[in-house]
């Protein structure tokens, strides 16, 4: 299973791990996916989202 949210696109980034002496060494951030469940089409489906993109639907829907 990708790590990558279906509602923005957003997926895995990539940078330096910084040790004390400043050496680089490659990581990975992951994308925070959560199973949500969400209405698409007048139904419900349970959809794996990121945290950011559940927080802004939630907030939309509100308003």
């Amino acid at each position: 299973m990708s790590r990558v949210c279906p509602v923005t696109g957003k997926g895995p980034m990539s940078g330096n791990n910084r040790s004390h002496s400043l050496r680089a060494t490659r990581r990975k951030w992951g994308t925070n996916l959560q199973y949500r469940t969400v209405v698409v089409d007048g139904k419900e489906t349970r959809v794996r989202m990121s945290t950011r993109a559940y927080r802004s639907l939630t907030k939309t829907v509100k308003d």
